[in-house]
């Protein structure tokens, strides 16, 4: 019954969106930086892996934010978003320590926000619940 409540709340719906739109925010901004030429050097440099991954792993980041702020293809985005954390969790960072230099917290909260965006879908506020014709499971 609580649950039931909990879903009619257009304060969860509103919750829902600017966690939606936060995740997105942050990933534009963070795959829109990797566009740039210091990336190459990240990529060559450090983690070793070639020069021609900069534009999939910046593009990884930036349609799915933009996705996430507009509410369509929430869940599909969200989960590619949770590998780009995983990824920067586990082979980036080394998952050394949760603070400090080479800290995975903010990478690890990112991590925790798209899994809830896995599960709860896009809410109420988004494209995809005022276009009905998306199949519910694209949402």
């Amino acid at each position: 019954m609580a649950e039931a409540n909990l879903r009619e709340n257009k304060l969860v719906d509103i919750a829902f969106m600017g966690v939606r739109v936060a995740v997105g925010v942050i990933f534009i901004a963070h795959g829109v930086g990797k566009f740039g030429p210091g990336f190459v050097g990240f990529l060559t440099g450090p983690l070793g892996l070639p020069a021609e991954m900069q534009i999939p792993i910046a593009l990884a980041e930036t349609i799915p934010g933009i996705l996430l702020i507009i509410g369509v293809l929430t869940r599909i985005s969200s989960s590619l978003l949770s590998i780009v954390m995983l990824g920067a969790i586990f082979y980036v960072k080394g998952a050394a320590s949760l603070t400090g230099d080479r800290g995975y917290e903010f990478d690890l909260i990112l991590l925790a926000a798209s899994l809830l965006i896995i599960v709860a879908g896009p809410g109420r506020v988004s494209l995809a619940h005022i276009v009905k014709k998306i199949p519910r499971f694209l949402h």
